[in-house]
């Protein structure tokens, strides 16, 4: 196998931020399993694009009318892509911060509208059900985000106010 190539990020030295990622326990280090930052960057890579690619798909099935379809493949694409982000902080610093009290709301309606998405299309069979729990997940998610950028959540709320008046 040669050692160049786009993907060889071993021959890319210094590109792999040693300290701004990565902080967290290795990935499987509570198994065993010792993985190296390249392993665990494309960890997140491969799970990030293949949720990305199950919830389009997802999202196909959905404008087709195929409710069960996309509550399994849009449900599943978000989880693996959560998963991905594990990787590079690794699982518990992960949940540590999601967990945190400025984020636990937003954490627990995320978590609840992924469950719903897959009881709208799985067991209701109702894509009207789906949608609004996409939309659910999607501003929960946002908000989320939001939290880890200082003043973000504020100034989100003020351009709300001020075009609500």
């Amino acid at each position: 196998m040669s050692n160049k190539g786009w993907l060889n990020l071993e021959s890319a030295a210094g590109v792999i931020p040693d300290n701004q990622f990565f902080e967290g326990e290795d990935a499987f280090s509570k198994f065993g399993f010792k993985l190296s930052k390249t392993t665990r960057l494309y960890g997140f890579i491969g799970c990030t694009v293949i949720g990305f690619i199950l919830s389009v798909i997802g999202v196909i099935f959905l404008i087709l009318g195929g409710w069960v379809s996309f509550g399994l493949l849009y449900g599943m694409g978000t989880i693996l892509s959560l998963i991905g982000t594990g990787f590079v902080i690794g699982f518990l610093q992960q949940l540590k911060l999601m967990f945190k009290p400025v984020r636990i709301v937003a954490t627990l309606v995320f978590l609840v509208s992924i469950a719903l998405i897959f009881v709208g299309g799985i067991v209701i069979g109702s894509g009207v059900l789906c949608i609004i729990f996409v939309i659910i997940q999607f501003l929960a998610f946002t908000w989320y985000t939001l939290s880890y950028i200082p003043y973000a959540r504020t100034a989100v709320m003020g351009l709300v106010k001020r075009t609500a008046t």
